[in-house]
């Protein structure tokens, strides 16, 4: 039995040398909610760093703070401004799954109460090809109205040419 204490005694000395913390047994279910929030997160990174590979993007912003930090939805658009990509927290906000909004134009989140001063102050600096940034009342999947912010950039390759849009986007109150 000495043997067992002076055992249990050099791992105390241990284990209070290190810097760990330890979760309590209750909060496993929150840990879990944070991982699969951060596990998704770097998903939707690595989907993006796809598209931009495959555009040669020469545009840099800081995507892992919009993402994992923020939790903004983000959404991608060809130059066309047919959308190429969404964040799956797209269906948080306004109720669509990715796959609907894919080939869709932005505009379909618009409706009859959108502000059409705001609309064409987005559409000028799109055809500028400049960023933006506004708040719209936007419409959800089931037609009630919310109001997003959108911080929109225009992406351009290694030869200048504009690729595509992303739009970092949140429900505001």
């Amino acid at each position: 039995m000495k043997e067992f204490r002076e055992y249990d005694a050099a791992a105390q000395r241990f284990y209070e040398t290190l810097s760990l913390q330890s979760i309590p047994v209750v909060a496993w279910d929150i840990y879990s909610l944070k991982y699969d929030k951060v596990k998704g997160g770097l998903e939707e990174l690595q989907g993006i760093k796809e598209i931009a590979t495959a555009n040669n993007w020469t545009s840099s912003f800081n995507l892992p703070e919009e993402i994992l930090d923020k939790d903004h939805v983000v959404v991608i658009t060809d130059a066309q401004l047919r959308i190429v990509h969404a964040t799956k927290n797209m269906k948080q906000m306004n109720g669509y799954d990715v796959a609907e909004v894919l080939g869709n134009k932005p505009k379909m989140f618009q409706g009859p109460d959108t502000c059409q001063e705001t609309s064409n102050a987005i559409r000028s600096a799109i055809i500028e090809q400049k960023p933006f940034e506004a708040t719209v009342l936007n419409y959800r999947k089931d037609k009630s109205t919310y109001k997003c912010w959108i911080k929109g950039l225009p992406i351009f390759n290694a030869e200048g040419l504009l690729v595509n849009f992303i739009a970092f986007e949140k429900e505001v109150a």
